[in-house]
């Protein structure tokens, strides 16, 4: 059974560029990296400056011990100072040795990342140099636009076979005899189809596919600090967290957490945007001839000129205009003529397009007096 304890405790490392997130995939893991280095760098100064502070102490403690033994090979009495001094040394010597076993600890319970993860532990992991992959900043937008759907039309199938996959063994032995699929673009794929499971309402299917992505995104992040082809790095990446110790679960679950709520949060913004450019369709399809909206513009008439249009009675609209201001009459009733509302001479406007249509219906007919 697979051992997922070792890698319980684990930071993806991130990418401060700011792409759209359908594409980029390296952008939904990496939202946390200036923090990472933050917190590696205090790790790191912590430790020195407690190294320091021990090295300074025992050097008191060691010239404190000193003098104590030249006073009482001269013979001196008053020697408290002395004692004093060396129980207050050794007393700080015991809060600092405190302070280094809390950093060790610490040191030990942080998260993996890929400045940590490869670094060698009770097991030696051997990976064969290969050639490297085609670098992405050479490519056009047309390019990686284009080399992305014939990579999608060409390995659809396998993808989603990859992205359906759960236990790590099965994953790496597809990897290994599909190792064309270690690569962005089969980040960016699932990555795409995830936000299209969550607007589906296919939320569990959402969370198994997320848990794939994660794991060929630790893939491409080894590659990349190790500076290999991703390919290359298959066996190590599976081979490590096969081993996972228990102490990392959790962390590696609340990992995959804040990826699955993005999904969420980004899968909801684009909903809420298909809404809105339907509805911005719907506006421009009702749109009157002088470019006006009917419903905006019926919204905004007095209360009893709209009362006429929504019982749509011609006599009471008359007779509702002739008792309004003449100034204020024109103005709503050119609103109206512009959205659609009201059409001018409706009844002449039927007949021209009455005659027209006559006249096309003549036009088609085929001529009595051709026939033989």
């Amino acid at each position: 059974m697979v051992d997922y304890s070792k890698w319980k405790n684990i930071e993806i490392s991130d990418d401060e560029d700011e792409t759209h997130p359908n594409i980029d995939t390296p952008s939904l893991f990496r939202w946390r990296h200036q923090a990472r280095i933050e917190r590696m760098e205090e790790m790191k100064r912590e430790g020195e400056e407690i190294k320091k502070k021990k090295e300074e102490n025992e050097r008191k403690l060691t010239e404190a011990k000193a003098k104590l033994a030249a006073a009482e090979k001269a013979g001196e009495t008053e020697l408290n100072e002395y004692k004093d001094a060396i129980k207050a040394l050794e007393k700080s010597s015991e809060d600092i040795n405190k302070k280094e076993v809390e950093h060790k600890k610490k040191e030990k319970l942080a998260p993996w990342n890929v400045d940590t993860i490869s670094q060698p532990g009770f097991a030696k992991t051997v990976i064969n140099k290969t050639a490297p992959a085609p670098k992405e900043e050479e490519l056009t937008d047309e390019e990686r636009e284009a080399r992305m759907k014939k990579f999608i039309k060409d390995n659809e199938k396998d993808l989603k076979h990859f992205g359906m996959l759960r236990r790590y063994e099965d994953s790496k032995a597809f990897l290994k005899s599909h190792n064309h699929l270690v690569c962005e673009d089969t980040a960016n794929y699932l990555v795409i189809w995830c936000i299209n499971l969550e607007m589906e309402e296919k939320h569990d299917l959402m969370e198994h596919v997320a848990h794939q992505i994660i794991c060929m995104q630790y893939i491409l992040e080894l590659a990349k600090q190790l500076d290999y082809d991703p390919r290359g790095c298959v066996d190590a990446f599976f081979s490590k967290i096969q081993i996972a110790e228990p102490m990392y679960k959790k962390s590696f679950d609340d990992e995959l957490d804040q990826f699955k709520e993005k999904i969420r949060k980004r899968a909801a913004e684009k909903i809420e945007e298909a809404i809105k450019e339907a509805e911005e369709e719907e506006k421009k399809q009702r749109l009157g001839p002088g470019g006006l909206d009917p419903i905006e513009v019926l919204e905004s008439l007095p209360e009893n000129l709209k009362k006429c249009f929504e019982s749509q009675n011609i006599q009471m609209l008359q007779d509702t205009i002739k008792e309004m201001d003449e100034e204020e009459a024109t103005y709503h009733m050119k609103r109206c003529i512009a959205s659609g509302l009201w059409v001018p001479d409706a009844k002449k406007k039927d007949a021209e397009d009455g005659a027209d249509a006559e006249e096309g219906d003549q036009a088609a007919a085929p001529d009595e007096s051709a026939k033989p």
